[in-house]
């Protein structure tokens, strides 16, 4: 699809694209340069505040395994068998 690059360095991103990746407006995009490309990729940003939540817990999760307080299972039926046994 042929676009346009108009003033102040934009461009319309064709609706066939957006519909098909699902985008709507306020959407992030991260855009670069590959290889003499222009490549463009719809990115999630999180507040730095759940970051850090989780940050916190996946500190304590591996802690409790550390210390044996979380058991670790080798597969889903292992998980299945200690949840069906309890």
């Amino acid at each position: 699809m042929l676009v346009e690059l108009r003033q102040k360095s934009q461009i319309t991103i064709p609706k066939e694209i957006i519909v098909k990746l699902g985008l709507s407006e306020g959407d992030k995009l991260d855009i670069f340069e590959k290889d003499g490309t222009i490549c463009m990729m719809p990115v999630v940003v999180y507040p730095k505040k759940y970051l850090d939540e989780l940050r916190e817990e996946i500190d304590e999760t591996k802690a409790k395994i550390a210390s044996g307080e979380q058991p670790v299972f080798d597969n889903v039926d292992a998980l299945f068998a200690k949840l069906e046994a309890d």
